[in-house]
């Protein structure tokens, strides 16, 4: 199959908000697709590579050759590429990746390349989520939608179950189940406004667990084999001996569980996200080892394997239980059951003043929905805004290609006089407001690149976010998390905008 064929199904999924649409283009490709493309097709209209990491930036892509005037490339072969780039190390390979890059670039049609910018950047916003494309899988193989979810739950990933849906139909997604082991992707929360809201929408006596700012962890043990994942499926077992550790100690026989791992202060607050997660993200190597460096703590909420028996179908009653008998009360996340308001309200003012992000509510009759987010689960968390500045944009990919929406964003620092970059954003933006203020932003521009405009530090931008972080990336040294637009504040100017050192002052 040519590159190019699957860059026309992108352009009509963008150019459609219909999901039945999106679904049947999609469908349309996979069924014309060989087993050694589908997982291929899967990832990429779900807006990633296959390869997590390839070490490509955007000076590369920058620098990339004109396109070719004709289509030759073939999905195999690109995705060969990027296999080949993700794989290089040591002396000359930031050249040889580089070499790599511009070689496919330059065999690329101008269409082809706009898909594979995207894709290299991780903004290719076409719309085709992995929701979208496990609707096209089960159109596709002509196999009940729920069968394929609930393989994809047990897999741990689209790409292997779209292939056997497509070759062997219901029957043959009736051989995946669950694996200890092999990780299976984690049920998800959805969000609610308040405590008050969660509580009303379940309508009945729930469980209020602590929200913790840390690694979601999956622990497997089978026999005296412990292996951890993270919540993308990442083996991590090597670097978190001590949550293997506290693993083994546990009593029964083959577990898995669902949890939080996360660097504790010896006060029992919760150290920075940063420092977990760089604890979790760092390999083992020479000198003083990580585990002595930062110490993780293990915190579990879910059990979903005990002993024999599979429980993803039980009550969450019924798991918690089970996950008391086998988990120590110091390793279990702390919660509360509760129909009352106020009793959940106290609970979650005191989870907050401990320095943690919220709380999870959860339903006691609901199944573990794994790989979904669930209406069983609903978490709260206090909303932070501040007033910033637009210092810059960026020009979007796929369906928001000629528009500018990647965001640069700048805290007022009263001493210079000149405005502090905290990051980037281009979540919580509508069609509407990107129209808006590509408009609004080209008049204010002052400079320009090939992919980002500079404009006058003038529109004043309310920004949502979960929290602050230290970043040596940025001049300030902070940077937010998970930041979103929420509104243009054209009641406030430029010297209105919050400083730096209130952004400090959260972290």
């Amino acid at each position: 199959m040519l590159l190019a064929d699957v860059v026309a199904v992108w352009r009509s999924v963008a150019a459609t908000s219909a999901r039945s649409q999106k679904v049947a283009a999609v469908a349309e490709l996979l069924r014309g697709a060989g087993p050694d493309e589908v997982p291929v097709l899967v990832t990429w209209l779900s807006g990633e590579l296959r390869q997590r990491r390839t070490g490509v930036g955007w000076a590369t892509l920058r620098d990339a050759p004109p396109p070719a005037p004709a289509p030759t490339l073939t999905v195999v072969g690109v995705d060969g590429i990027f296999e080949e780039i993700a794989e290089l190390s040591g002396p000359g390979s930031a050249g040889r990746r580089r070499d790599l890059v511009h070689d496919v670039f330059g065999r690329a049609t101008a269409d082809e390349q706009g898909f594979l910018r995207g894709l290299v950047s991780g903004e290719l916003r076409q719309g085709a989520l992995e929701g979208v494309m496990t609707d096209a899988v089960a159109r596709a193989a002509e196999v009940p939608l729920a069968a394929v979810r609930r393989a994809v739950m047990l897999c741990g990933a689209l790409g292997p179950v779209a292939v056997r849906a497509l070759a062997e139909g219901a029957g043959g997604l009736a051989g995946f189940g669950l694996q200890v082991g092999r990780p299976l992707q984690p049920m998800l929360a959805s969000t609610a406004a308040s405590v008050a809201d969660a509580l009303g929408r379940l309508e009945t006596t729930a469980a209020v667990e602590w929200k913790l700012d840390g690694i979601r962890v999956q622990v497997h043990r089978r026999g005296g084999e412990v292996s951890v994942f993270t919540r993308s499926l990442d083996d991590v077992t090597a670097r978190v001996p001590e949550i293997v550790e506290a693993a083994r100690g546990l009593p029964g026989g083959d577990l898995v569980l669902d949890g939080e791992a996360i660097a504790l202060r010896p006060d029992g607050r919760p150290r920075p996200f940063q420092e977990t997660g760089a604890r979790v993200a760092r390999r083992q190597g020479s000198g003083k080892s990580s585990k002595e460096q930062v110490p993780l703590s293990l915190f579990v909420f879910d059990v979903l394997h005990a002993d024999g028996d599979d429980l993803l179908d039980r009550t969450g009653a019924d798991r918690s239980a089970v996950l008391v008998d086998l988990v120590p009360e110091p390793l279990r996340v702390p919660r509360v059951l509760t129909a009352d308001e106020a009793e959940a309200q106290r609970f979650f003012d005191d989870t907050v003043a401990r320095g943690h992000e919220g709380v999870v509510v959860k339903s006691l009759a609901a199944p573990y929905e794994a790989g979904r987010r669930g209406a069983g689960w609903l978490k709260v968390k206090p909303v932070h805004t501040l007033d910033l500045v637009v210092l810059a944009a960026e020009w979007g990919h796929g369906r928001r290609r000629g528009w500018l929406s990647n965001l640069h964003l700048g805290a007022r620092d009263p001493a210079s006089g000149q405005f502090v970059m905290l990051g980037k954003t281009f979540k919580g933006l509508t069609d509407e407001l990107l129209r808006w203020q590509t408009e609004r932003l080209l008049a204010l521009e002052t400079s320009r690149n090939d992919w980002q405009v500079f404009v006058e530090p003038a529109l004043v931008v309310e920004i949502a976010f979960d929290g602050v972080q230290r970043s040596p990336r940025y001049p300030g040294g902070v940077a937010l998390r998970f930041a979103r637009v929420l509104r243009y504040r054209d009641d406030k100017t430029a010297e209105e905008a919050d400083t730096i050192e209130t952004v400090r002052a959260l972290r």
